[in-house]
């Protein structure tokens, strides 16, 4: 039977993998037939506590979703006409994303406001319960966020772990984060070459995404630094807007003398572009320090990419060692060892194989199955 779904949380106009991964479990559960929408921001950060250069996006909006631009995350007067709003509109689910405990006051008022019509199950895809970068206060706000929530999907067996510290009886089920298959085609390399103005000569290290101290560039800066990448023709791309310290990253790369050989792309990569970064390249490194998830592995595996995580959090969960890439620990030395593996032995074709039938597992209906099981467990 068809369902209604409300989804609280980050959608077009605001931009990145949040807005992104959103829209998408939305369309899933459109097309299976459910009735569901998306009530977003007016209001996601002030400005004051946003690190990168815009919130908003340059595309266009998602054709075929419904989304309201209603929520403002500072004004509590808000959160409740919200939630009364979600609570006449009685959906079957309503859903939050939460990755960050600023939210939990907004989610969490909206939640105890809708769930008062004895009907609607509220359920939570947790990112981190436990932020990356601490703040004073992070517990409280989670805890006001989790008490009313009437179960958790977790993206990782780490934060499925971290969340019974808050929470240890209501229903929680691990699923991994799906595919971002909403990035376009899998095009070719000369054409994706082409776009990015870079020589087919050259093979290329990618690192993707916000640079933030936690993703640990500084470590896979130090391990480019080795001289056999020059010998063998490496390049490493660095594409992704600095949230932070931008002069300690050019500093390093200055220092170790990689100007020549580091390919900076700083700003936020627009939807459009994303595919043309991830096919000219030969192996994606996330050499965190400390994770969850990340959503960068399931672009990586959409686009059939061999790729290094550091042996964090749940990196390691969705990566077999030596099959689809690597899982090493998150120091300079090992990172480079198992890059210059990589490229000597030839590992690309052998390592890209099995990332197309491994990536068979992470299909954005095993997420909504999963939703719809761990509902049935919700007795209301």
């Amino acid at each position: 039977m068809a369902k209604k779904v409300v989804l609280v949380g980050t959608a077009h106009p605001f931009r990145g993998g949040l807005a992104s991964y959103n829209e998408r479990l939305i369309k899933e559960f459109k097309d299976l037939g459910d009735d569901a929408s998306i009530e977003t921001f007016t209001l996601q950060y002030p400005n004051f506590l946003f690190p990168g250069k815009t919130q908003y996006s340059d595309s266009p909006k998602p054709e075929g979703i419904e989304i309201n631009e209603t929520v403002s995350s500072v004004n509590p007067f808000n959160w409740i006409k919200i939630g009364r709003k979600i609570k006449k509109q009685k959906p079957d689910y309503l859903i939050f994303k939460f990755w960050l405990p600023f939210m939990g006051p907004c989610f969490g008022t909206i939640a105890r406001i809708a769930k008062k019509n004895k009907h609607t199950k509220v359920i939570s895809i947790i990112d981190n319960i436990i932020p990356h970068e601490k703040r004073i206060g992070d517990k409280v706000l989670s805890n006001y966020f989790v008490k009313p929530i009437d179960g958790f999907v977790a993206m990782s067996q780490s934060v499925l772990d971290d969340l019974n510290t808050f929470d240890s009886n209501k229903p929680k089920l691990y699923n991994p984060h799906p595919l971002f298959d909403n990035f376009g085609e899998l095009i070719s390399r000369e054409a994706a070459l082409k776009e990015l103005n870079l020589s087919p000569e050259n093979r290329y290290i990618l690192f993707f995404g916000f640079v933030r101290d936690y993703k640990g560039l500084d470590l896979l800066l130090d391990a480019y630094a080795d001289s056999r990448f020059i010998e063998m023709n490496v390049k490493l791309i660095v594409a992704g807007e600095y949230y932070n310290n931008e002069e300690q990253y050019t500093e390093q790369i200055k220092r170790l003398k990689l100007e020549n050989e580091v390919i900076l792309r700083n700003d936020f990569i627009p939807n459009e572009e994303v595919k043309n970064y991830f096919r000219v390249a030969d192996i994606i490194a996330q050499p965190y320090k400390n994770a969850t998830q990340s959503g960068v592995t399931q672009i990586g595996y959409h686009f059939e990419k061999p790729i290094l995580v550091t042996n964090v959090g749940g990196l390691a969960e969705l990566i077999p060692h030596n099959k689809v890439g690597y899982v090493v620990e998150p120091n300079s030395q090992a990172i480079a060892d198992a890059l210059v593996s990589f490229f000597k032995d030839n590992k690309k074709e052998e390592f890209e194989q099995n990332v197309k039938l491994e990536k068979e597992k992470f299909s954005w209906k095993k997420m909504v199955d999963t939703i719809n099981t761990l509902a049935d467990d919700i007795q209301k």
